[in-house]
């Protein structure tokens, strides 16, 4: 206890010494910067503004500086005293503020004790110089230098080294051995090296040349360029050695980018591999099941995406609709914050219900008349989704809706220059999560093995008194279900609008019948090889011709194997 006890009071006098030092540094910058103003000799004017780029802590430095390389900073001078002031930004109903000092960014008073104030227009501006100008402007930038978010801290530096001041130089070499975090030290390295490669000596040059290229910078590419193309044009000035480093470091850079951007496309592919998956798997159990192509699939998705953006407005300020040709306003919880951000957890679990709802009408008003007549249900689903784009057309307009991102779903974090998006990784996670449930389902249910039992032989099932239209009828239901949280996925990575299902139909049927109708592990693997070759290819051959080069991939491998990667076990003499 007796150690806490000192341990506490050591603690508490440290605390007590910071504070008591914080406001002897802030008068300390002011008074530095009030002592730059009132010189009269333009170098010191300028070493002393240097000395105030540690005073990053204190506002009301960087505001004065910003005035005074702007004109708007002051002398007030009262017999043979000048005192440097700055007005304050709020103005009273004569148009005057009050003038605070310099020195303690107290207000200025007169004999009585009464707080000054003035116009700008009745005041003399403090004279600068370019020069003046030029040291003001390095101490601002270099302010960010110390702040406390590492990721201000990284972007200023990014943003000063591709200035390549040399004046820089001093300030990032001293920053470099106590900072922290990787990424801003990262940035150091990269900003001093390529400060140095306008170097004239080769000797620096040529290093910091190729210590870029070791760090792989892409922010460096287009300056090492610049470099390479006049070391080329001009090789007496730079030499054989700066050429042939600038031509190694642009290699290894532009390497470093092309790895980088294919494994982001295949992430991007594995993204929308999720979404197909979760799309795929209701269609490919019902499609196995009934044996019913339904080509509103890609509309009851759409179902689900909408529902996301009703229950966004719902959480948030509220939203209008139209309903049978008038104007529906539904008033809103406007949460924010967390609170807010739970809109997108609602959304998946009522796009499920929402979805499997229209599924569930769709299937008893329609497709159990139409089971074993195929082409018949091709057509009359057709003619749904064209029902439904046009509901959703009167409904919420022809234009595409904003979903937003929930705040934990905002955002990204770089691995070796490749950007994960959150909202793509938790897409991908969640399709593992529905393959699961899906799969439980399927095999550890009473539910499962009626589906199951449907699927090899529905004469036989229905002889051993499985409900088999009862079956079909659950079944339609869940897989609507699934392609409804699909949807509401989508609207995260995707524009929601009418035609948001067509967009995705003919993935979802190529990955049923690749994968083997009806087969589980078969939906998986071909969602992701649709997925990821659909990404790759397309930044290589157009939109376009990238989806006919898989259509025609696809099609080759069924000409070879005509029941997919997978073939599903059957009971029937048929099968």
């Amino acid at each position: 206890m007796k150690c806490l006890r000192i341990i506490f009071i050591a603690s508490l006098f440290l605390a007590l010494s910071l504070r008591a030092a914080t406001p002897q540094a802030v008068s300390k910058f002011r008074a530095t910067l009030a002592e730059a103003i009132l010189s009269e000799d333009g170098d010191a004017q300028i070493e002393l503004v240097k000395k105030l780029v540690n005073a990053s802590g204190d506002p009301f430095v960087e505001q004065a500086l910003s005035a005074w390389r702007q004109g708007s900073l002051f002398l007030h001078e009262t017999n043979e005293v000048r005192t440097p002031i700055l007005l304050d930004s709020q103005l009273d109903a004569d148009g005057l503020a009050l003038a605070l000092r310099i020195v303690d960014g107290e207000p200025l008073k007169d004999a009585a004790a009464k707080p000054l104030k003035f116009a700008a227009a009745d005041l003399t501006p403090v004279d600068t110089s370019s020069k003046l100008r030029r040291a003001i402007k390095t101490t601002l930038d270099l302010f960010s230098l110390g702040n406390s978010n590492p990721k201000i801290r990284r972007d200023a530096v990014i943003k000063l080294g591709q200035e390549q001041n040399p004046e820089y130089l001093p300030f990032f070499n001293s920053r470099l051995p106590g900072e922290t975090s990787k990424e801003v030290r990262r940035a150091l390295e990269e900003a001093i090296a390529l400060t140095h490669i306008v170097e004239a000596d080769p000797k620096v040059r040529i290093p910091a040349v190729l210590r870029l290229g070791q760090l792989r910078s892409i922010t460096s590419l287009e300056f090492l360029k610049r470099l390479e193309k006049d070391s080329l044009s001009n090789p007496a000035k730079f030499g054989k050695g700066t050429l042939e480093a600038a031509r190694t470091a642009v290699q290894q850079i532009e390497t470093h980018i092309s790895i980088g951007n294919l494994f982001g496309t295949a992430f991007r592919g594995v993204s929308l591999a999720a979404v197909l998956l979760v799309a795929a798997l209701g269609l490919a159990i019902t499609f196995g099941l009934m044996n019913i192509i339904n080509m509103a699939h890609g509309e009851i998705m759409a179902v689900g995406a909408y529902t996301a953006f009703v229950v966004q407005g719902v959480f948030g300020e509220g939203l209008l609709f139209s309903l049978f040709g008038r104007t529906v306003s539904i008033k809103g919880w406007a949460l924010t914050g967390g609170w807010f951000d739970v809109y997108f957890v609602a959304a998946l679990v009522l796009s499920f219900f929402t979805a499997a709802l229209v599924g569930l009408g769709l299937e008893r008003g329609i497709l159990r008349f139409l089971y074993k007549r195929p082409l018949e249900s091709l057509l009359a689903t057709w003619g749904v989704s064209l029902i439904l784009q046009q509901i959703f057309r009167h409904t919420f307009g022809s234009a595409n809706v904003q979903v937003n991102s929930p705040s934990f779903l905002s955002g990204s974090f770089v691995i070796n220059d490749v950007l994960l998006a959150y909202n793509r990784l938790f897409i991908v996670g969640f399709a593992m999560f529905v393959v699961l449930l899906t799969w439980l389902l399927l095999t550890k249910t009473s539910l499962g093995l009626q589906i199951r039992a449907v699927m090899q032989n529905r004469a036989m099932a229905s002889c051993i008194g499985v409900r088999s239209d009862r079956v079909n009828m659950l079944t339609f239901a869940f897989g609507s279900g699934l392609a409804g949280m699909a949807g509401a996925c989508l609207s995260q990575i995707a524009n929601v609008g009418p035609s948001l299902g067509q967009s995705y139909i003919i993935d979802c049927f190529m990955v049923v019948v690749l994968g083997g109708v009806g087969n589980l592990v078969g939906t998986v693997s071909a969602a992701a090889g649709v997925g990821v070759m659909d990404q790759i290819l397309q930044p290589w051959l157009g939109a376009v011709l990238g989806k006919i080069t898989v259509l025609g991939a696809v099609i080759l491998f069924l000409q070879w194997r005509p029941n997919g990667l997978f073939v599903t076990r059957s009971r029937s003499l048929d099968g």
